[in-house]
């Protein structure tokens, strides 16, 4: 149900007239600025997301029982029936019936402030995880898949979406082992569970404070750190902190070796050399990087095509880097600190710093222009004329949401009618992470009595919440972030595909940031942001001076910033890559030297807070790459004109519309009409530092 449409009402005095401005909200601009009208608590508790299993913790049990059920069901209709299309649509009800517990646990697990709750979400995790590592080593499944694929007559009778989601199955069941012998699978399946255990091990390692005695801390410094007792706990790296003393501090003590975690990471890695060599690979990197875009027609090696990337990313940024780091050592000359040696725990600080003195940047200044509502309404109004979609607020069933703050919003073509639902969890609250992330709760897919199942999806943020006076105001990279995330949103529900396995963002890893990173292109540009960014109380637009001060800065030492990413991504690779016979912090010194040009710490372990190693593990150079496709599309595509309809269909049917049921580095030569080399994506990422970009202009006069 939608929320009647509000209006907010201010008298602005002056010299010579009383004005009165009204901004009116549509639904849904109304519907996030405004508290979240109360669940009625007399309604049937639905169940969350519908699932009405899910009223309580114990449902977790209920509905892994009914999904492995279906699985046993599913497994002998594929296995006792002649190869054909049939057989893949099994695959991928199997498929489906396994992600619709797994994939809305891994939310749950995360996003559910009822501890009970999360427990049991872990719990089906770990259990549908072992699952499918026995389901990927089930010999008698996988030569029901195999006879289709070796048969030449019905393979030429598929439909291309179906053959490509076949060889995906069969990949999965290549890089588990089912190749090997008996003994030798036994130990992949093993490998595997012991990978589950090893990187939850580490992620929730990342997390954890470091200790230290209070007296080993300055007495003026130790307020701005959380006292326990005689100890001091330090969760993170203060590094926008203004005192120098506090950053260093922070820095040594949060990054200090934990020999248990350098023990747990040493033994992930060697886990999944191990594994990958097992199944057939050079190492875990050459089976990570199979089917990316680092998989090009020129260069097959996969693992070198992303080497090469950065390498000539570094070569190309080496000036500008230096140049980066030369005015932040004058910041910081200028700002009489006590050394003048640039250290690591200084870039952001001093980044920020330069860019405040040179554009006079105060996010404060900007967030009344970016209330919740209004950026909603600027996302729906954006999407509306690219292509054809809206959102409408919904209201929530008793027990369908996991907090009263969530909001609901179904997405509706003008022609299709719904596409999806996504779930809005946008505000703080105690025990929620505090990152920004998208995550799929339902795939959709072409169903057996031709009905689609519509794709569910959740979007979590860390925003302040609304009061009864104020909206909720984002600064400049809270509305960025948002842009970002519903990126990945659009790429879920509009990615129409028959299949769930390849659905939405179920894509290569480096390919799936493109329609996200995309959005910040247009969330910067100032035809975009003027349709939406008014002053929540007087209903003025914001100036164009203020969005083209804010696009200029964010060019101010973005060479040293993407070197930092550079440094990131090689050091993933080299974890990844052949073994070493090399400690990971001998490692991360070799590669920090190289890649980054800041000089190492003694006695700190940078590696044990890169939790972007389990969820990206050689795959983080995916943020570069993605960024350079979407810097061509804007260009090419939608710099002219952002409103573009022609090139929002196009963008819809060349990019979005196939998930990951087509090679990626085909779409983007659909969507671009040509295949990029390495040396235009790394112009691309060149160009954004370099030129004058239209995001902060007008075109229109």
């Amino acid at each position: 149900m939608m929320l009647a449409c509000q209006r907010f009402v201010s008298v602005v005095r002056n010299s010579r007239t009383l004005s009165r401005h009204v901004t009116t909200w549509s639904p849904v601009g109304a519907a996030f600025n405004a508290q979240q009208r109360k669940v009625d608590l007399f309604q049937k508790n639905v169940g969350l997301f519908g699932v009405p299993a899910l009223s309580t913790p114990a449902g977790f049990e209920v509905a892994q029982q009914r999904a492995l059920r279906e699985t046993e069901q599913l497994v002998e209709i594929a296995c006792n029936n002649p190869p054909g299309a049939l057989t893949v649509e099994t695959f991928d009800q199997l498929s489906d019936s396994l992600c619709k517990v797994a994939d809305l646990a891994d939310f749950v697990k995360v996003g559910h402030p009822d501890p009970a709750f999360r427990d049991a979400a872990e719990k089906a995790c770990i259990n549908i995880g072992t699952v499918v590592e026995r389901l990927n080593t089930n010999v008698e499944l996988c030569r029901s898949l195999k006879n289709l694929l070796d048969n030449k007559e019905v393979l030429d009778s598929l439909d291309p979406d179906t053959r490509r989601v076949a060889e995906l199955f069969m990949f999965d069941f290549e890089i588990s082992g089912i190749h090997l012998d008996e003994s030798k699978r036994g130990k992949a399946v093993s490998l595997n569970v012991n990978l589950l255990d090893l990187n939850n091990e580490f992620l929730n390692g990342t997390h954890l404070p470091n200790r230290i005695e209070k007296t080993a801390l300055p007495e003026h410094i130790r307020h701005c750190f959380s006292i326990d007792g005689n100890s001091i706990q330090i969760g993170g790296l203060h590094a926008d902190s203004p005192d120098e003393l506090v950053r260093e501090a922070a820095y040594k003590i949060f990054l200090f070796p934990n020999s248990s975690l350098l023990l747990c990471l040493d033994d992930l890695l060697t886990c999944r050399n191990e594994l990958a060599k097992l199944v057939g690979y050079e190492s875990f990197a050459h089976r990570a990087l199979n089917g990316t875009m680092a998989k090009t027609p020129v260069c097959f090696c996969f693992v070198e095509t992303v080497m090469k990337f950065l390498e000539l990313l570094t070569d190309k940024l080496s000036d500008r880097t230096a140049k980066d780091f030369n005015l932040m050592r004058d910041m910081k000359m200028k700002m009489n600190s006590r050394s003048t040696v640039l250290m690591p725990w200084d870039h952001s600080y001093f980044s920020s710093a330069v860019r405040a003195e040179r554009y006079k940047i105060d996010p404060s200044l900007y967030s009344p222009y970016f209330s919740l509502g209004a950026c909603m309404e600027g996302l729906n109004m954006l999407f509306s004329q690219l292509l054809g979609v809206s959102f409408r607020n919904e209201q929530p069933m008793a027990g369908e949401v996991w907090s009263e703050e969530v909001r609901k919003l179904a997405v509706v073509h003008e022609t299709e009618g719904l596409l999806g639902y996504i779930y809005c969890d946008f505000f703080r609250r105690p025990d929620k992470p505090h990152q920004d992330c998208h995550f799929t709760i339902q795939g959709g897919r072409l169903k057996k009595d031709g009905e689609y199942q519509h794709p569910v999806v959740v979007l979590m943020l860390s925003l302040p919440p609304p009061t009864r006076s104020t909206p909720t105001l984002l600064n400049p990279g809270m509305m960025e972030n948002l842009f970002h995330e519903m990126g990945h949103a659009m790429h879920s529900m509009l990615g129409r595909t028959r299949y769930q396995h390849v659905t939405g963002t179920r894509c290569s890893t480096d390919f799936a940031e493109v329609p996200s990173i995309l959005m910040e292109f247009f969330a910067t540009d100032y035809r975009v942001v003027n349709q939406f960014a008014r002053h929540y109380q007087t209903g003025q637009p914001l100036p164009k001076s203020m969005v083209s001060r804010l696009c200029e800065s964010k060019r101010i030492c973005g060479a040293a910033d993407t070197q930092l990413q550079v440094f990131y991504a090689a050091l993933d690779q080299v974890y990844h890559g052949k073994p070493q016979n090399r400690s990971t912090t001998d490692i991360l010194k070799k590669i920090q030297e190289k890649f980054y040009g800041l000089p190492y710490v003694p006695n700190t372990a940078w590696q044990l807070r890169f939790s972007h190693l389990i969820g990206y593990g050689a795959k983080y150079y995916s943020y570069l790459m993605s960024r350079a496709i979407a810097s061509m599309v804007w260009r090419q595509c939608f710099q002219k004109d952002p409103f573009n309809r022609d090139m929002g269909e196009r963008y819809r049917r060349e990019m979005l519309a196939h998930g990951g049921s087509k090679e990626p580095m085909l779409m983007v030569q659909g969507m671009l009409q040509r295949s990029p080399t390495l040396e235009e994506l790394v112009d691309a990422l060149v160009a954004d530092l370099d030129t004058d970009s239209v995001t902060c202009r007008d075109d229109s006069s």
